[in-house]
């Protein structure tokens, strides 16, 4: 086991990390930049070491800051969190070739996974059910009508190296492909610097099912059910549950079977998602992310496990500590992500917290990096917290993420804690009757 890890990343990730370092009597390494100073990540961690200035690439992307930092403090491994260089497999190897450890898969099955077309098939010859649509990228519009032609409208034209939505245009009929296809290269040559595209039949009402797996990287790998997280704003999840409320106890073994075998078959090691369209009963491969998830306190909390502890001891060449007939689902568990954000337009709202109270009581986790005094720099992600609840069954979950929403107090700034609370109230929310589209068509009439 690891003497000492560095933790390449900030805010309620890193203290997360470092928490599951400190239960295992593990010393902890927090990175920051100069914006980051006083952040609670630096405050908690047993040491601290600064990597640059405020931007991003010159410091919490800075690959060779990073790798510094761990030579001068004597680090053995690096956890990347999400974000930043959790998913760059230039950078795993560069960890590597100076003899330390990264805390995920291999950069192989980075960079498998992180070519959208690539993983596609990867994951078709895995046996895990796709999207229809291109074999590969597509090159020009008269390929885009033949293909769109065999699968039939709508379709949804993607970047090959895409995320986050750029890159993505859908086109309901032959009428508007042309504009669609041209628009989507050109968003994903200005987003990604590779205009290559590719075309996948487009659902009319799906949901958003990810399926958890943790593989030892050796050929034995487990699930741990599905999160729903279909309630999106612009292709960004914004609320997660698990179990998700429209899958059967039935589907949740066939997919979760197949996810499971795919990887013992890849010899995946460590945290991973599998992330599906749902429709009709139906689950469509979208792509795979190679890392621990935002949202994987929902996981936690149904079964009981600490994610981040084993991703350690994973990486560490210890075996899995459970088995999949371990593994349990006990209640229902609903996250709700926090933005400074100024509602109803959702822009940034960096600025000092001046009051910062956080629920408690039975079945709430609240993961934050916030504290009164605190200025949220300008410069990172909006996300500020983690709401997670957990209850007996769903309709407990709802009444336990009302009430602590209620105790909440974070001023100073504007939130969408508010979002929240008029989500709460909603009809079908609280049937969870929703789709990854009801959350913006919703929104064209919310006032706050």
């Amino acid at each position: 086991m690891f003497d000492k890890i560095l933790i390449a990343n900030r805010g309620e990730i890193a203290l997360r990390v470092i928490r599951a370092c400190r239960e295992m009597g593990i010393a902890s390494v927090a990175v920051h930049s100069t914006a980051d100073s006083d952040a609670m990540h630096v405050r908690m961690a047993d040491e601290s070491i600064c990597i640059g200035p405020a931007p991003s690439p010159a410091s919490y992307l800075n690959m060779p800051a990073i790798v510094s930092a761990c030579e001068i403090t004597g680090a053995q491994a690096i956890h990347p969190g999400y974000g930043f260089l959790s998913e760059n497999a230039q950078f795993v190897q560069m960890v590597e070739d100076h003899g330390l450890t990264f805390i995920g898969p291999r950069a192989e099955h980075i960079r498998i996974m992180g070519d959208k077309i690539t993983a596609k098939d990867t994951a078709r010859s895995l046996g895990i059910p796709v999207v229809p649509g291109s074999d590969g990228g597509v090159p020009d519009v008269d390929a885009a009508r033949q293909v769109a032609g065999a699968i039939g409208y709508p379709v949804i034209i993607k970047a090959t190296a895409g995320g986050g939505g750029r890159g993505m245009k859908v086109a309901r009929d032959e009428a508007g492909l042309e504009v669609a296809f041209r628009t989507a290269r050109s968003e994903a040559k200005v987003a990604f610097g590779n205009d290559e595209v590719y075309i996948e039949k487009y659902l009319q009402r799906p949901r958003h099912i990810e399926i958890q797996i943790f593989g030892d990287g050796r050929g034995k790998a487990v699930h741990l059910g599905e999160r729903d997280c279909s309630l999106q704003r612009r292709h960004q999840k914004v609320l997660e549950e698990a179990p998700g409320p429209s899958i059967t106890p039935e589907e949740r073994a066939r997919i979760g079977g197949i996810c499971a075998d795919a990887m013992a078959r890849l010899k995946y090691a460590g945290a991973g998602t599998i992330e599906f369209l749902y429709e009709d009963g139906a689950f469509y491969f979208i792509e795979m992310n190679t890392r621990l998830q935002v949202e994987h306190p929902v996981t936690e909390a149904i079964f009981g496990v600490d994610l981040v502890r084993e991703q350690i001891r994973v990486a560490a060449g210890e075996p899995l500590s459970f088995a999949q007939g371990d593994l349990v689902i006990r209640g229902h568990a609903i996250e709700a992500r926090i933005n400074a954000e100024r509602l109803p337009n959702f822009s940034p709202c960096p600025g000092k917290v001046t009051q910062y109270h956080a629920p408690g009581g039975l079945g709430v986790r609240m993961d934050s990096a916030l504290y009164a005094g605190y200025s949220i720099p300008p410069n990172y992600d909006s996300l500020i917290a983690k709401l997670i609840v957990h209850g007996r069954d769903r309709d407990e979950a709802l009444a336990r993420l009302n009430r602590a929403l209620g105790e909440l107090i974070v001023d100073g700034v504007d939130s969408t804690i508010p979002l929240f609370r008029r989500l709460l109230k909603d009809p079908e929310i609280q049937r969870g009757d929703y789709s990854i589209h009801w959350l913006e068509r919703w929104l064209e009439t919310a006032e706050f």
